[in-house]
This record gives structure tokens, sequence and C-alpha cells, in this order.
């Protein structure tokens, strides 16, 4: 590790903090303040907390630990603040200043330790996941727990369960490591980045990805020593692990040459379009870390930058489009992913209302603060079920794990679709 690396304290910036000037507009884009009306659960209220703690006025104790976690990160605040307050990234912070500084639990920080160091970073610990989940799911023992409603008797256990991703065999592992020629003229050469768990619960949509990428003309490279994007560890304040994990990124695509370095997960782009920021300390990396962030991608921001070729039949196919929090406040990708829609025939878009705020995925957030994530998701069936749609559509496969189980629990069993995969539907029909 770097010794530049460990010279600086993760706390939020001053010159971050000063910009809040308190004024509250952010507050009804907060999902947490929506549902809570609790000033510390709001942007202002916990901005208010870190200012207190950065100038010594507060300690951190578990009551700021709380807040800090209880946030989504979703961002949507930064959307409506007319001052540019960058709250994603003084979460961030807080939550690394916190990891750097307090010691936890011996089970919490061991259980941590293997999901933030080893799991998510390792392709065989993933694959052996992801083969156990497929045998709960494929000898039928899932559909048997759920049918018993045994987990009721342990808590939320059974909402929890709920949100359970699928394991698509055969995994996209297989593929690491391969080229996808073009067809027709190559116009483009590119590298995805194809995640962690998407390997295992998104198989078929980075197969659909690279399919679609192809049909556009895309010689597409899956960079062999890509790895997990860091996300995940950046919103936990695990730091240093994603810093890892960005350079060995960077190193897997920054000499290939491409045109552009892209994925189809919205929350994995965002973080991966701030590795300039996580390696602002690193005298190695920093510029590195430019030049990546100058080629990253989102798959919806590419394709709605090049001509896409028009799929030769219409795909008669009502929908509704919902906004992922990190591609749409994060990114402020907005229009890209309507404009693919709408470039495919016979698919028609309604609007769904609040199409911007958070459906409580946010990573492992649905895991870790079930009671929150599943009434925001209740809300947001309420807003797709009043669409009429019958197909919901989105950009990120954390958001797809959320709202097929509010399809389930709470509107019409409509499936879940990235917009990739209606355009590569498109293109197969």
């Amino acid at each position: 590790m770097a010794a530049s690396d460990m010279t600086h304290s993760e706390a939020p910036q001053q010159k971050d903090l000063d910009k809040c000037v308190h004024c509250g507009l952010c507050l009804n884009s907060c999902p947490t303040y929506r549902e809570l009306g609790v000033e510390m659960d709001s942007p202002r209220g916990r901005i208010y907390q870190m200012v207190q703690v950065s100038e010594g006025k507060a300690a951190i104790t578990d009551d700021y630990i709380a807040h800090m976690e209880l946030c989504l990160a979703c961002r949507g605040c930064e959307s409506a603040c007319p001052s540019g307050v960058n709250y994603g990234r003084l979460i961030e912070a807080a939550r690394a200043h916190i990891d750097q500084n307090v010691k936890r639990p011996w089970h919490v920080a061991m259980a941590r330790d293997f999901v933030f160091g080893s799991l998510l970073s390792t392709r065989w610990m993933l694959s052996l996941a992801g083969a156990g989940l497929y045998l709960y799911q494929a000898s039928g023992l899932q559909k048997l727990v759920r049918s018993s409603g045994l987990l009721k008797f342990f808590g939320r256990l059974h909402e929890i369960e709920m949100l359970a991703p699928s394991a698509e065999t055969p995994f996209f592992f297989s593929q690491i490591g391969k080229v996808f020629p073009a067809e027709g003229e190559k116009r483009y050469k590119v590298a995805f980045l194809a995640g962690c768990i998407a390997n295992i619960s998104f198989a078929r949509l980075n197969e659909a990805t690279v399919r679609v990428l192809q049909k556009n003309g895309c010689e597409v490279h899956i960079p062999k020593s890509q790895n997990c994007c860091g996300a995940l560890h950046v919103h936990a304040g695990r730091k240093e692990d994603a810093r890892l994990l960005a350079k060995n990124n960077i190193d897997a695509t920054l000499d290939g040459e491409f045109d552009a370095i892209l994925t189809n997960a919205a929350g994995c782009g965002s973080t991966l379009k701030e590795y300039d920021e996580l390696l602002e300390h690193d005298a190695v990396y920093r510029d590195k870390a430019v030049a990546f962030q100058a080629k990253m991608k989102d798959i919806n921001e590419f394709l709605a930058s090049i001509e896409i070729r028009k799929p030769e039949k219409p795909l008669a196919m009502t929908v509704t489009y919902q906004d992922s929090c990190h591609l749409c406040h994060g990114q402020k990708i907005r229009v890209q992913p309507r404009k693919v829609l709408a470039a495919i025939p016979g698919v028609t878009l309604k609007e769904m209302a609040l199409s911007d705020l958070c459906c409580g995925s946010a990573g492992i957030y649905n895991v870790l603060h079930n009671e929150m994530a599943m009434s925001l998701l209740k809300n947001k069936m309420q807003s797709v079920n009043a669409t009429g749609a019958e197909c919901i559509v989105t950009a990120n496969p954390g958001c797809m794990i959320q709202l097929q189980a509010g399809a389930r629990l709470h509107g019409k069993d409509q499936p879940v679709l990235h917009v990739v995969e209606v355009l590569d539907r498109a293109y197969r029909s």
C-alpha cells in the first residue's frame, strides 16, 4: 500500500462542508427525511453533524454513526441543491472517517472484513457463493421456504430473503478475458467492466450488453484482470479496499487504447467515474485515474452518443422507467436512457411520478436497513402501478433486484428489465 494513501484523514473536507448554506431545499428530495420527518436524518441535518464532529464540538457517537448509516447516499439532494454541495463525497467521507476511528464489535468487523476484503474481490469465492445460491433456488428449497412462511418467525428475515437475487448459470466469469468482434464494420474498440455480483446474478444482462455493443459496431474486450469496482466498499467507508480495486481496474484497461470503458451498472459507474477523487492523494495513480475517468461511460450514455442501429422490427411493449439514483443524481444522466428507449420501434414509455426518488436498494442498504428500504419500495410501486405499464425498466442491477421484489409484493409481478435488455430483445425479435 502506497504511503501516500495513509497520510491524510478520511474526514469530510472543510471546503465541501462550507458549501452548504442550510437552506433546506434538499429536504423534500431526501427519502429518509420524507419518511421520518427528522432533521438529523436529512442532508442538512447530517451535514450539521459532520461540521460539529469536524470542529471537535461533538464526538463520533453511536447516534452520529446511526444517522450517517441510515442515509441511502442516493444523492437526490445534489440535484436539488442550488449551492452545488457534493453530498455524495461528504457522506462517503463521513463513513470512511468513522471506519478510520471507530473500533467495531469483533463479529461486525469480521463480517465486514470477509465481505469487503475477500468475497467481493475474489472470483472463486463469488463463484462458490453463486453455486450455493443456485442450488438453493434450483432445488426448490427457496420456493419451499417462501411458501412455508417459516422465516416470518425470524424478524425481518422474510423480507430480506425476498431480495435474494437469482443465480444465472452459466456465470459470466467464463467470458472474462475474451474479445467479441463487431458485427459489420468496426466503429469502436471498447472495454466492458462486468462487475462482481453481476457475473452471477446478471450474467444474461452482461451477455445482452455485449450483443448490443457488437450489433452497433463495437469490438468488445472483457479485460482479464478486472475486478469489483469498489462502489460497495466506498459506500461502507472502506476506502482503502476501494483504492486497491481501483488501481487494478486502471491497470487492466488504461493501456488498451480503448475508445471507451463501459459499465451497465449505474451504481458502479458513479464510483468508477470518481476514481480521480478516490486516488487524488496517490502520486503514482493520480494522473492515471484522471485518464481512466475521461474514458469511463455508462452504457446508456455511450449508446445515446453514437448513431445506434435501429431494430428492424417493432417491439410492442409499454414500459415505465425508474431513474437509478447514481445515474441521474450521481452521473447527471437522465435523457440518455429515454433516448435509447425512444429509438426502439413499438416501445411506449409511460413516465411514473417521482421516478428519480430512491427505490430503497442503495447497494446493500435494503439488507442492512430493511424496514426503511421496504417502505420506500412500497411507495415506489404505487408510482409504478399508477402508470399501468406492463414492464419496469431501469439502469442498475441493484435497482432491478429491489423492483423485482416490489413487483411480487406490491405490484402485478411485472417483469423488470435493464434498458439494454429491451434493446437486445428488439434486435433479436
